[in-house]
């Protein structure tokens, strides 16, 4: 496939067949993977490819809950879940569509167990340098160093056919995740990867903000002058 077709069309998949994904469809794309930027080319990713069906189905099970949380607050009309603390998070619970995307992600998460690989993206992050700690806000520059190589894999993976989707939301539950994969101690996970073959076509176009809404030139706001 060509490469623009690629990322024109690499979405969340949340319907898969149940069909196997083979190993060297695997292979090939952790290979491409691994060419993602990182700062001083530390490599701090590994990908943990959960194919066992009793590992799949525990992460399954601790999945669904913390999707219901989410979902049920967005039902709700909340702007943010609130903590443990009752402190809200810095999270917004609205979505464009909400009843499409309530149902889709219900279909997803029920059956999160069930999906032919589950993907850990682990991080060392000692190996990644986060210049933003000292600002007053959430830090996210060490992702910078993380993300790009899980994005990579995901391209990798629909450029030959497999569809994926990225969350973060297992997250939550990593001490359990790490004990249950045998995840060492200096590792943290970043997002789980879901892959396997659509049981959907792949889309043809997806709804993104149009180029003059997010691209600017020298001021935020100016936007960046299309092609004559």
């Amino acid at each position: 496939m060509e490469l623009a077709d690629v990322m024109r069309t690499q979405n969340a998949c949340r319907y898969y067949r149940d069909e196997p994904v083979p190993d060297e469809v695997l292979y090939r794309a952790a290979e491409l993977a691994r060419f993602a930027p990182n700062g001083g080319n530390r490599g701090p990713v590994r990908f943990l490819f959960v194919r066992d069906q009793a590992l799949r189905r525990r992460l399954g099970e601790w999945y669904l809950p913390l999707w219901r949380e989410v979902s049920g607050a967005a039902r709700a009309g909340a702007s943010a879940i609130a903590g443990a603390d009752g402190v809200p998070r810095a999270v917004q619970t609205g979505f464009s569509n909400t009843k499409r995307t309530m149902s889709d992600g219900d279909h997803f998460a029920e059956r999160f167990g069930q999906h032919p690989v589950i993907i850990v993206v682990c991080a060392d992050l000692a190996q990644v340098h986060p210049t933003d700690t000292a600002l007053d806000r959430l830090s996210i520059v060490g992702g910078a160093s993380v993300y790009p190589m899980a994005q990579n894999l995901c391209l990798a993976l629909r450029s030959q056919g497999v569809g994926t989707a990225l969350t973060t939301l297992l997250v939550a539950r990593e001490p359990d995740v790490k004990e249950l994969l045998g995840i060492p101690d200096h590792f943290s996970t970043a997002c789980h990867i879901t892959a396997g073959y659509p049981a959907r076509p792949f889309p043809r176009t997806l709804p993104r903000p149009e180029v003059t809404d997010l691209a600017f030139t020298d001021r935020f706001g100016v936007p960046l002058p299309g092609p004559e």
